[in-house]
């Protein structure tokens, strides 16, 4: 059955991100915080992560960004992006390879933007670095990226500052920034959970456009499996450093196989799950 957010592009494809049994351990008390968490990304798809908060989704995508805290380490499995296997990169490679191959959105975007500089010159300067523009040409671009993001007035908006930003004007201007160097997969990890009903939909939306338009893979991070029924194409249902249950995202919501699923399930479909689980065709 094809499903809503299937892309031509993803049976054909090779991975842009590739995770295979990837173990996190703490070195503080030598203990496994992530049990083998294995999945694939082609241009196009996306994946959801699911769980309860400290289940290990979010040390899972710093692991793939390579930006573990201190004292957490991958202790086994392999992690691919472009082909890459990012533990052999030097910091130095590293760095390069965010933002311009592999970039993120986090929750509460005013923690990852600079209150003192305007939020434009904020992404012209990842264009200048990342892609090595000149000055005007950077600005021109980080115009063009606000105009992407479904920003009105994106001139303005270039000269403002956090301030003087909504939430979710703030959250497009992350977005904005997180491919502004054209990356292949973004990470956005609890993106959408500090935002209203109408606001939160239209950030989807444009992750969805950015999925369909640009074929960005997308690993989309979420206590809400709303959100994972509306975007993903397959989910990993994670508790306590775990992968209880995998696979297509309606299998998963429509016949989940874990008790723990279940509960979620049960548990989320008073916010509104099952207006995407009775979509007709899914």
């Amino acid at each position: 059955m094809t499903t809503l957010t299937e892309s031509p592009t993803t049976t054909t494809a090779d991975p842009v991100l590739s995770v295979h049994d990837v173990r996190i351990r703490s070195q503080v008390d030598d203990r496994e915080i992530v049990k083998g968490v294995s999945f694939e990304l082609t241009p196009g798809k996306v994946v959801g992560i699911v769980g309860e908060s400290g289940s290990g989704k979010t040390l899972t995508c710093r692991a793939v960004l390579g930006i573990l805290p201190p004292h957490f380490e991958v202790s086994a499995g392999a992690i691919h992006v472009a082909g890459e296997d990012i533990t052999a990169l030097t910091p130095a490679r590293l760095t390069a390879m965010r933002g311009s191959t592999i970039s993120a959105v986090f929750q509460d975007p005013a923690s990852y933007l600079n209150p003192s500089i305007q939020v434009g010159a904020q992404i012209a300067e990842v264009i200048r670095v990342k892609k090595g523009l000149k000055r005007r040409a950077a600005r021109q671009r980080a115009i063009e990226l606000l105009t992407a993001v479904h920003l009105r007035d994106p001139e303005l908006v270039y000269g403002q500052y956090t301030y003087e930003l909504s939430g979710g004007m703030l959250q497009r201007v992350l977005i904005a920034a997180a491919i502004a160097a054209d990356p292949q997969v973004l990470i956005a990890d609890e993106a959408t959970t500090a935002l209203d009903v109408t606001v939160q939909a239209e950030i989807l939306d444009l992750l969805a456009d950015l999925r369909d338009n640009a074929g960005l893979a997308l690993v989309v991070v979420s206590h809400d499996l709303a959100v994972v029924a509306q975007l993903c194409d397959e989910v990993l249902v994670m508790r306590e450093g775990e992968v209880v249950e995998q696979g297509p995202t309606d299998r998963v919501l429509y016949q989940p196989e874990h008790e723990y699923t279940r509960l979620l399930i049960s548990e989320h479909e008073q916010y509104g799950l099952e207006k995407f689980l009775s979509r007709e065709g899914r």
